[in-house]
């Protein structure tokens, strides 16, 4: 996996689940952070372990740069917060011009509780073409108190 570090700004596919993008071959990743035990490799790459975690506080992001334009039809994120209450916020944007200009896709909040829901799937189903960046961008706790954005999982297809 290809990867570096910027300031903030093969599962086999069953007859019920989608051709799942093979990310370490096709993409290279940025991130703002990343906390040296959750690597962003554990949240791409299936098998790998318990997911990304940023290594501080605040709103993160993490872009895939495509080597070539990709059609994206499935976009599938896991996230987990078993320990704070808090509200996280998150935007999903795409990018047809390597970064030039973004069009979002998603921008969606909701609420974690250590005594209720500790997690959230979102599964995007999308019709786009020409994708050579995806950028996702996270707030941890939209009022601003200390967090640290993470990430269980993310698929294209």
């Amino acid at each position: 996996m290809r990867k570096r570090m910027v300031t903030a700004t093969r599962q086999a596919a069953s007859p019920n689940e989608p051709h799942w993008l093979n990310l370490q071959e096709i993409a290279e990743v940025e991130i703002t952070s990343e906390d040296a035990s959750r690597p962003i490799e554990s949240a791409l790459i299936p098998g790998e372990g318990p997911g990304w975690r940023a290594a501080e506080p605040g709103t993160q992001t993490i872009r895939l740069l495509f080597d070539h334009p990709q059609r994206l039809q499935r976009i599938h994120l896991d996230f987990l917060e078993p320990e704070t209450e808090r509200t996280q916020e998150y935007v999903l944007r795409w990018s047809p011009d390597r970064g030039q200009s973004f069009r979002d896709i998603v921008r969606q909040q909701w609420n974690f509780s250590p005594s209720g829901i500790t997690a959230e799937t979102e599964d995007h189903r999308v019709d786009l073409s020409g994708v050579t960046v995806l950028e996702l961008g996270i707030t941890p706790e939209i009022s601003g108190r200390p967090a640290f954005a993470s990430l269980a999982r993310l698929r294209l297809a």
